[in-house]
């Protein structure tokens, strides 16, 4: 379809980036369970998604040091949100895993976001509702498909 025969607006790349960002934010500062950093709250996220993981794939997934990593592990562990565990198939690694109140947070604080979203989407127009369940899910699987390329 031509852009000239959409009703869509004309929106360039910088206000979309925009949009994402502002929309990050707000969603973001709704979210208070654990009352987490964003650096723990994203480490968080990646053990309740992805499981236990070893500390030095931890800190390069999450583009930071091994030092600066050991350091929020040993906070969130004090915290009794996650724990270090054996790795069973290699009994000299140590494995980083959320704990059962972890998990939680976890849950808890992703609950608060898509409340957020939801009230967000809630705002919108029927047509713009129906747009934005089109195209985030749509941007979603293009980031996994730039993911499994890396």
């Amino acid at each position: 379809m031509d852009k000239r025969d959409s009703d869509a607006p004309d929106v360039s790349t910088e206000e979309l980036m925009l949009a994402v960002e502002q929309m990050v934010r707000y969603v973001r500062r709704g979210t208070t369970a654990g009352g987490l950093s964003t650096a723990a709250s994203s480490l968080l996220s990646r053990l309740g998604r992805e499981g236990p993981q070893r500390l030095t794939g931890l800190a390069r997934a999450e583009k930071v040091s091994q030092p600066g990593m050991t350091q929020l592990v040993t906070r969130l562990e004090r915290s009794g949100l996650v724990r270090r565990v054996a790795d069973g198939s290699d009994g000299r690694a140590v494995l980083v895993e959320a704990t059962d109140a972890g998990l939680e947070v976890f849950r808890q604080r992703r609950a608060e976001r898509a409340q957020a979203l939801q009230h967000l989407i809630d705002e919108l127009p029927e047509p713009e509702r129906d747009a934005v369940r089109v195209a985030l899910p749509a941007l979603a699987r293009a980031i996994r498909r730039r993911m499994t390329r890396s």
